[in-house]
């Protein structure tokens, strides 16, 4: 159980600032996607594939003082920023948590906005099927996000680059 709190730490340690709650499940969704060893289970919801057991776990860090939400009312939605503390960034440096490559992966995703981090989750979601029926699909669900043939051809790429990332060829 620890070491998947650990897990989650480091994400928070080596992401920087984390902006938004639905990009963090996304992130992590496509970390795990990636072969990293992320355990969170994930459902397909609203917004792509999200995990209770994630939030849950986000929400006892915060209560351990490990990571920081700060919460800011934006005129008819919230919306949450994420820190490690400096009481997490201790703990976390008494442990070894190797997972090479993951820092490179995390900049990346965290330099990309929610909604194309929903669509590439979407897509990995789904990534027995093929791109055509992962299209229809995306069109379906996804109708009143308003995704085009290239926002989808874009975010094939991306995870391609992603993997390469991920694991070095």
């Amino acid at each position: 159980m620890l070491n998947d709190h650990l897990r989650l730490m480091s994400v928070f340690a080596e992401s920087g600032e984390i902006t938004g709650r639905k990009k963090l499940q996304k992130m992590i969704f496509i970390a795990k996607k990636m072969a990293f060893p992320f355990q969170e289970k994930f459902e397909f919801h609203f917004y792509g594939p999200y995990s209770e057991e994630l939030t849950l776990r986000v929400e006892e860090l915060c209560n351990f003082g490990f990571i920081e939400e700060k919460k800011e009312d934006k005129g008819g939605y919230c919306q949450y920023t994420y820190n490690i503390s400096d009481a997490g960034r201790e703990f976390i440096d008494s442990y070894q948590q190797e997972m090479p490559r993951l820092k490179e992966c995390l900049i990346n995703m965290n330099g990309q906005n929610a909604r194309f981090l929903e669509l590439v989750s979407t897509i990995l979601y789904f990534d027995q099927e093929s791109k055509a029926e992962v299209t229809e699909k995306i069109q379906t669900l996804k109708s009143k996000q308003g995704y085009t043939s290239e926002d989808i051809d874009h975010a094939y790429a991306y995870i391609d680059e992603l993997k390469k990332t991920a694991v070095p060829q």
